[in-house]
């Protein structure tokens, strides 16, 4: 039987049942070439896997129970307080750091209800302001992503944010981003900003979300937030063009007075003097 290659496998077998049949001619040394390694390195995404009779490659497989473990891992951590006030400090942002809870107890109980990742526990008590901008670090659904990008972003927005009235930084456990209203209203802040570890994906488990809410009180809506996600140089948004992107909205946004539907990402479009 011939391949669609052109080749016969032995004893008559169509050799593309076989991984190797799908890569094509053989290239430099004698090797099998990959038509598809240019798209493979261009993207996270799962693509051109290949095939082993029915079923995946077997490193293919493999590669794909990796990272589905990866991501359960992120979904379970814990996050590391100690750890994120060090790495802050390193990054140079002299905040004062503050900590509270949501009313999720533990993490099972966070990710049942996600009602009470948007709530302060009870008896929360933090310094009012006023303040134009609270920043809340929020573990959300991957406490790595937070290990690993909050500070970075934090230090890159600071650095563009000369003049503003920045609250205590708020590090926030079992919290989801609408616990941002409750915390940026006790702070009597202009804005709050999340930073949050984003729901993690086959291809991405430490994504930082940023969300901007003008005007943070409990029940605002989705539809009032403005959203940057994935976050997570360097095969994300670096830090530095996240934090570009944020202050254009953030001068933006308070020149309008409002976020969410009405306050788009789209350079020119911002009022003047936003960028």
């Amino acid at each position: 039987m011939t391949t669609p290659n052109g080749h016969v496998g032995q004893h008559g077998q169509n050799t593309a049942d076989r991984p190797s049949a799908h890569y094509g001619h053989v290239g430099e040394h004698g090797r099998n070439a990959d038509p598809w390694a240019v798209l493979r390195d261009a993207t996270r995404a799962r693509v051109a896997l290949g095939r082993a009779g029915d079923g995946l490659p077997t490193s293919r497989e493999l590669e794909f129970r990796a990272a589905h473990a990866a991501a359960r891992d992120a979904v379970h951590t814990a996050l590391d307080a100690d750890r994120v006030r060090t790495a802050l400090a390193v990054a140079g942002v002299g905040l004062e750091v503050l900590e509270v809870h949501s009313r999720a107890p533990d993490r099972t109980t966070y990710l049942q209800r996600p009602d009470l990742g948007r709530q302060l526990a009870q008896g929360t008590r933090l310094p009012g302001g006023p303040h134009d901008l609270a920043l809340v670090v929020a573990d959300g659904l991957s406490p790595r992503a937070v290990h690993e990008h909050a500070a970075g972003t934090v230090a890159a927005v600071l650095d563009r944010l000369p003049g503003w009235s920045v609250a205590p930084l708020v590090l926030a456990h079992q919290a989801r981003v609408a616990l941002g209203d409750p915390v940026g209203e006790a702070l009597d802040a202009g804005i709050v900003v999340v930073a949050v570890g984003e729901r993690p994906g086959l291809s991405s488990a430490d994504s930082l979300g940023l969300y901007l809410t003008h005007g943070p009180r409990p029940g605002r809506a989705d539809s009032e937030r403005n959203c940057i996600s994935n976050v997570r140089p360097p095969h994300g948004l670096g830090y530095a063009q996240a934090a570009d992107t944020l202050v254009a909205l953030l001068q933006a946004s308070r020149q309008l007075g409002a976020s969410g539907v009405v306050l788009k990402d789209e350079g020119a479009a911002l009022p003047p003097g936003a960028g």
